[in-house]
């Protein structure tokens, strides 16, 4: 089973992990380094399925059908 935690990783290259995990044995670990970029990337990700539950509403369909038959004309 893969699992994913988060991390800090310092200038040295020392990696703490944000909480504390348990393994039965030694496992091998891959680390992505996130950009400054990545936290608004995430954030408009995250944002996406709370915006959705306004966006996929039959009043909204309604609102912007207009535009819908434009593109199919």
């Amino acid at each position: 089973m893969q699992q994913t935690i988060e991390v800090t990783i310092d200038e040295q290259g020392n990696v703490r992990l944000l909480e504390p995990i348990q393994l039965s044995e030694p496992r091998r670990a891959v680390v992505t380094i996130l950009t400054d970029e990545q936290g608004s990337l995430e954030t408009a990700l995250l944002s996406e399925a709370v915006l959705a539950e306004d966006w996929n509403r039959a009043v909204e369909d309604t609102a912007w059908s207009y535009l819908q038959h434009e593109q199919l004309s």
